[in-house]
């Protein structure tokens, strides 16, 4: 009686927005229902594939075919982004030729919901002579993989989300949902940090955050401007005319920093005194300014920018010594903001 509203909009060719927010909620209603079964059945036989995994001295082979190879080809990916070497192989290349690329270090994870694909079946033979473990991800306990592999994991759903309780939808839903858990259980267990995950995804957004430090974005020499503290305000905005970054650093005669005067404190001063040509930078400059270590990451740069409402940082070492200069901009550029 589900569908019955469906049915009856399908005989009137006639399908109402309500309708359909109505189908999309049922089915992810019922696809998370078959989730949190799976996650109240989890017992000793996920501890011992996550044993498996983790005992693993090769790689992680996942394997399955149709909807299943969809599914195991994105386990795979997660395992390698989480700490886990693992590759995908598709079950129907392996039985012509790509079956020698699993070696007896390596743990198989075969997924198949009924458990009787006859390519992956055809393969399982050769894989436990070959000495590797296998891991099968099924929808029941009672099949003929399960009962070849070390471990199955049952995945069982009621029925699917597909009207017509044919299409896989909650089964593959479930099947993800287990890959992700393994992988994560073992991330854990490897303790795999933020940083791991950065390196393994360095192109990306949090590879970017995580892997750049402000030494690799910082200006340097003649592009950092820098003024003694015994120097006038004309002296500081030709400094700030030069370099162009909106600001210039205040420091002693041991290059230490002193403070920092940007475009925004000379527009307010020449609101507040008018002729600045007399007057010296120590006497309107911002004393000890925020700064940032070379070996900060350029995320930390970022949040201190943003904590402080400024658009420039200097960069100094443990002594205090000036030896850079970081402008908003040098952040969006290397896209970590």
């Amino acid at each position: 009686m589900r569908w019955a509203g469906l049915d009856k909009e399908r005989s009137m060719n006639v399908v109402s927005e309500e309708g359909i927010l109505n189908l999309g909620r049922q089915v992810l209603i019922e696809e998370a229902d078959e989730v949190r079964a799976l996650a109240d059945r989890l017992g000793e036989p996920f501890v011992k594939a996550v044993k498996l995994l983790l005992s693993c001295k090769g790689r992680v082979v996942v394997s399955g075919i149709g909807k299943s190879g969809h599914i195991a080809r994105k386990i795979a990916a997660t395992l390698a982004s989480t700490g886990t070497p693992a590759f995908f192989v598709h079950a129907a290349e392996a039985a012509h030729g790509d079956l020698g690329m699993i070696t007896k270090e390596d743990v198989v994870i075969a997924i198949s919901y009924s458990g009787t694909s006859s390519e992956l079946l055809a393969i399982i033979p050769t894989v436990i002579r070959e000495g590797a473990p296998v891991i099968s991800i099924t929808g029941s306990d009672d099949n003929t993989l399960a009962r070849e592999a070390n471990v199955n994991l049952n995945i069982h759903v009621t029925r699917e989300a597909c009207p017509l309780n044919l299409a896989p939808t909650s089964s593959t839903t479930a099947t993800l949902a287990m890959g992700d858990a393994l992988a994560i259980a073992c991330l854990d267990a490897k303790g795999f940090g933020p940083e791991d995950f950065a390196r393994s995804h360095p192109g990306g957004a949090l590879g970017r955050r995580l892997l750049i430090h402000v030494s690799d974005l910082m200006r340097q020499g003649d592009q950092m401007p820098v003024v003694l503290e015994n120097a006038s305000v004309m002296d500081a905005v030709k400094e700030i005319t030069k370099k162009r970054i909106g600001m210039t650093a205040i420091v002693d005669s041991d290059n230490k920093v002193k403070g920092i005067f940007t475009e925004g404190d000379l527009r307010r001063l020449i609101e507040k005194v008018g002729d600045i040509r007399s007057v010296p930078i120590a006497e309107v400059m911002t004393a000890n300014p925020t700064t940032v270590a070379p070996s900060a990451l350029a995320a930390e740069a970022a949040k201190i920018l943003t904590s402080t409402l400024r658009n420039q940082l200097l960069v100094v070492d443990e002594a205090d010594h000036l030896i850079g200069a970081l402008h908003v901009h040098d952040l969006m550029t290397a896209k970590v903001i």
